[in-house]
């Protein structure tokens, strides 16, 4: 066993000296990311696919008009009235005139209703992620660097935050406020509860940081908090963040689709994905290709998010990713 254990321990060093050559020193987490991005061709593949949404959520305007229709648009000639208003033709009506096939009954273009979908769910997940980000990172800074009370009230909201029946507060929320933008609502409501787990995560690196030499060499100084924080604290913790940041949008994404599908998100006629797949369950079996489409897309985006996550959290946070 001892043997083992030590064939093991020199192994592991060995391959970490071996990283250790690969990464040149004082490098950037952009400057990893960027390289170890280089190396892996799944991540560059969910990069591509994350890009790609980006681009069509930021173009759904014009990739709609390109198609030729609005997402609010009827087309009774693409369904059969006598058959309940299906889509006439083969896959949901996918045709030269609708790429993507049309809704039963009101004809409406799945193509432009899936990029204009896009459109909202990114939008909210990303302004969502910001705030998470944003509030968690200060409140996790200040927490773990000053310490005593200001740590132990931080601490007990994050707690008592963590602790609430979220979604069952979302559900509620929603469901109450009818004449407010419902965009900015979800927005607020779900980057409400999402800041505790970015706090702690940085309040653990914010408490490592804070006696290490040069924020000691700074403080003896006579920098101020302010500029210790914003000079030294802060740029320690960006790699974890940046891992952690880009882990919380589709957590965010799927929490936007959950909310839409239960009817408490986004209101007709603005489309959604989870909206269009909550009113695809009543023809899943009659048009099938209605509820695929937008799962597709909903599942397609989630998983290149997370690969891609995964990927930036081994590269700039492996402590963090080890078990």
């Amino acid at each position: 066993m001892t043997a083992t254990a030590a064939a093991t321990a020199e192994s592991t060093e060995a391959t970490d000296a071996a990283a250790a050559k690969e990464i040149p020193p004082g490098s950037s987490p952009w400057q990893l990311a960027r390289r170890e991005l280089r190396r892996r061709p799944a991540v560059r593949v969910s990069l591509c696919v994350v890009l790609l949404f980006v681009l069509m959520a930021a173009t759904a305007p014009w990739l709609g008009a390109l198609g030729g229709w609005s997402p609010d648009e009827f087309d009774k000639s693409a369904i059969d009235p006598y058959l309940g208003g299906q889509p006439l033709g083969s896959f949901g009506g996918i045709s030269p005139e609708h790429w993507l096939g049309v809704e039963p009954v009101t004809g409406r273009d799945l193509f432009a209703r899936v990029v204009h979908g896009a459109q909202v769910s990114l939008l909210i997940a990303f302004a969502a992620t910001a705030i998470v980000v944003i509030a968690g990172t200060a409140a996790g800074i200040a927490a773990g660097y000053f310490g005593g009370r200001t740590d132990a009230v931080l601490s007990r909201l994050m707690d008592l935050t963590m602790s609430f029946p979220s979604l069952i507060f979302m559900i509620a929320m929603l469901s109450v406020a009818k004449d407010v933008n419902r965009i900015v609502l979800m927005t607020a409501v779900i980057g409400l509860f999402g800041w505790p787990g970015v706090a702690r995560v940085v309040r653990g690196q914010a408490l490592s940081l804070k006696h290490r030499e040069y924020v000691d060499a700074a403080r003896v100084g006579g920098a101020s908090s302010w500029r210790i924080l914003t000079r030294d604290v802060l740029p320690g913790v960006s790699g974890p963040v940046i891992a952690y940041t880009t882990l919380l949008i589709p957590g965010m994404i799927s929490t936007e689709a959950a909310l839409s599908y239960l009817g408490v998100g986004v209101r007709p006629p603005t489309p959604s994905w989870g909206q269009m797949i909550a009113e695809s369950v009543a023809f899943y079996e009659t048009d099938p290709m209605y509820f695929v489409i937008p799962s597709l897309f909903l599942f397609l985006a989630v998983l290149a998010f997370t690969l891609l996550g995964d990927a930036l959290r081994d590269i700039l946070d492996p402590r963090g990713g080890r078990t």
